[in-house]
């Protein structure tokens, strides 16, 4: 099976709320991987520490959700649906990312039914773990 390997093939956000610059592997249903690199150009830095600039945690943890999203929109039964948030559990943010950092994503599911689902998020920097989250999440219809 060949996969597009664009998010923007895959899911609905866009610039500025695309925080997947591209996906290395999808596993539909199971998991994914991507990256997203800081340039240091992004909206947040000059906000987010000024003279300090760091990624905020809170989007970290999205840059995580939206790759899951891939996993599991790349798979038939889910194609047509939006996977929303339903919560997030056990984060935990071991390292700040600094522009010029780029952040390896990872989503595995956990659980996956018809109206939910669960999965186990990382992001790593060289291989140094960042970020470590559960991801809750429901789905709705698209208009």
């Amino acid at each position: 099976m060949n996969l597009s390997l664009d998010p923007r093939d895959w899911i609905p956000h866009r610039e500025p709320f695309l925080l997947v610059d591209r996906l290395l592997e999808i596993r539909p249903g199971e998991g994914a991987i991507g990256e997203w690199t800081l340039t240091g150009e992004e909206w947040f830095f000059p906000g987010h520490f000024p003279g300090r600039p760091t990624t905020p945690g809170v989007l970290m943890v999205e840059s995580i959700a939206q790759v899951g999203a891939v996993a599991v929109l790349a798979h038939e039964r889910f194609a047509g649906k939006l996977p929303l948030f339903g919560g997030v559990e056990h984060a935990r943010f071991r390292r700040q990312v600094l522009p010029g950092e780029t952040l390896r994503l990872e989503c595995v599911m956990t659980r996956l039914s018809a109206r939910a689902g669960k999965g186990h998020g990382t992001a790593t920097v060289d291989g140094a773990l960042a970020v470590e989250c559960d991801l809750m999440f429901v789905f709705a219809d698209t208009p």
